[in-house]
């Protein structure tokens, strides 16, 4: 080791769901023995150094006793986590020439240290490798336990190691080469496999065009009927017949739960999300949250469902945060210094349960369903009631349609979707603006008269006449009918009885 040395080693953060490049500079200096980092780090940043200490020792190689500096930049945003072990400890031997310097260069460096000099997994690995793609590095270099995640992405090495030793023999290009990891796509894409199906609900069939409609348009639902009419059975099968996840979708889904830490031994998140938190969850819970923001239940549901049981039970404040995500499909969390948008596109299905068969009487069903905001009831397109399942139905040997089966019916509603916006970045009636759905849901003098009745008798506000007509949209297309009839409106107001309750 020769006088001052300063190195920079590449490294990545989160923003959201998407990773920004971090420059760990590492200056290593005559003077008292001392390690300070600076650049907003963490607790877990600031612990770094006794982790990084250990493991050079028990790697061989020694810590020098030189005051060292590390600078996170860029220096004003704040930085979290243990991932930053690995390019500091690197910072750190570079001062001992152990590994050319310009091999620094090719690659961002990823992971948290063991105190034997282990690679253990990190989040956001998956965003770090777009990111490490889209600046042109060679690869990236992260824990065994992150490969296949970051595998994900194509056109880039990986390289994930299981120690820094490795690491070190990366850097030195020594023979044999450490070769980037290689996964087949049953490994990065797991088949789905679901292990409930619609077949074993006894009777409901209503209720079960009413959740194949919502399935074809993506459109939110609102069950009510007395507990054991099979609500939660039916919610939990709804991801069973939605159509399989684009690349793209999955891409998305799996950055949001390797943000969260949620991946676990998983490659990709192959199948819809299904979340159902409890009606005692905070705010931030659900939404998302934190000094440094981190994704919530609406968004860990993105391109899933998200189940709502017991809905009057949630608090008001709860209920109306979802306002935002179930109309931006997007939520944005705002801090003192910055404010983080993820993505939070999903079926709403709530389920309301009277107590007894008095609370849902009809002289007590307004009382009842004014516990739900009209605002919130708006955004919900569909709302259907579910009797309790008759003596002759439970019994009965018949089985009802596959989920299978129903999921072809919705996918080829989806594909006419897709191929009417095609133009647009849109990919199911729901998510039609107002101007959309002028051009794509035109209806006849006897449509007409029916949401006009509908709005005169039952209530609609504007925005349940603008979902009423995106719901008929989706019935004309489970049935394969370019026009808008009359029978398709009449099915959608059927769909909104409730609003003339609140």
């Amino acid at each position: 080791m020769l006088g001052p040395m300063l190195f920079k080693i590449y490294s990545s953060s989160l923003h959201g769901i998407w990773a920004y490049l971090v420059d760990v500079e590492v200056d290593v200096s005559l003077g008292l023995p001392h390690f300070i980092t600076v650049g907003l780090p963490d607790m877990a940043i600031r612990e770094s150094k006794e982790r990084i200490r250990a493991a050079l020792k028990n790697c061989g190689y020694g810590f020098p006793p030189r005051k060292i500096v590390v600078n996170l930049a860029p220096a004003d945003r704040k930085k979290e986590g243990s991932a930053y072990d690995l390019p500091v400890s690197l910072g750190i031997l570079a001062s001992y020439d152990l590994f050319p310097l310009d091999s620094l260069r090719d690659y961002l460096f990823l992971g948290e240290l063991a105190l034997d000099g282990s690679l253990k997994p990190v989040k956001g690995v998956l965003s770090s490798t777009v990111l490490a793609k889209k600046m042109g590095f060679k690869g990236i270099v992260i824990p065994k336990e992150n490969g296949m995640e970051a595998a994900l992405v194509p056109e880039i090495a990986v390289f994930s190691l299981d120690n820094l030793v490795q690491v070190v023999k990366l850097l030195r290009r020594e023979e044999p080469a450490i070769a980037p990891q290689n996964y087949s796509m049953a490994e990065l894409f797991p088949v789905e496999s679901y292990e409930v199906d619609f077949r074993e609900i006894k009777g409901q069939q209503h209720v079960k065009r009413a959740l194949e409609v919502a399935a074809a348009g993506s459109h939110n639902v609102l069950m009510i009927g007395p507990p054991g009419a099979g609500k939660t059975m039916l919610a939990k099968r709804l991801p069973s017949i939605l159509p399989p996840m684009t690349f793209e979708e999955i891409i998305e889904v799996t950055q949001i739960y390797s943000v969260a830490g949620l991946l676990k031994d998983r490659g990709a998140v192959g199948e819809r999300p299904f979340r159902s938190p409890h009606h005692t969850i905070s705010d931030a819970g659900l939404i998302g949250g934190g000094s440094i923001p981190r994704p919530g239940e609406v968004s860990l549901a993105h391109n899933g469902v998200l189940f709502l049981d017991e809905l009057p039970e949630f608090r008001k404040g709860v209920l109306d945060d979802l306002r935002q995500p179930l109309e931006d499909r997007n939520v944005t969390i705002s801090r003192a210094l910055m404010s983080v948008s993820f993505p939070s596109s999903f079926m709403l299905v709530a389920a309301m349960n009277p107590r007894n068969e008095a609370e849902f009487s009809d002289g007590l069903q307004t009382k009842y369903y004014s516990k739900i905001s009209k605002p919130l009831l708006d955004r919900i397109d569909i709302q259907i009631e579910v009797p309790k399942v008759e003596f002759k139905e439970i019994v009965s040997k018949t089985e009802g349609e596959s989920s299978d089966t129903i999921r072809k019916r919705i996918a080829r509603a989806r594909a006419v979707q897709l191929e009417r916006f095609a133009e647009k970045r849109i990919y199911s009636n729901a998510e039609m603006e107002t101007r959309d759905v002028k051009k794509f849901c035109p209806i006849g003098d006897k449509g007409q008269k029916l949401l006009e009745m509908a709005v005169n008798r039952l209530g609609f506000s504007a925005r349940a006449y603008t979902r009423a007509l995106k719901v008929a949209r989706t019935i004309a297309d489970l049935s394969g009918e370019a026009r808008i009839c009359s029978r398709h409106i009449s099915e959608a107001i059927q769909y909104r009885q409730m609003d003339k309750y609140i």
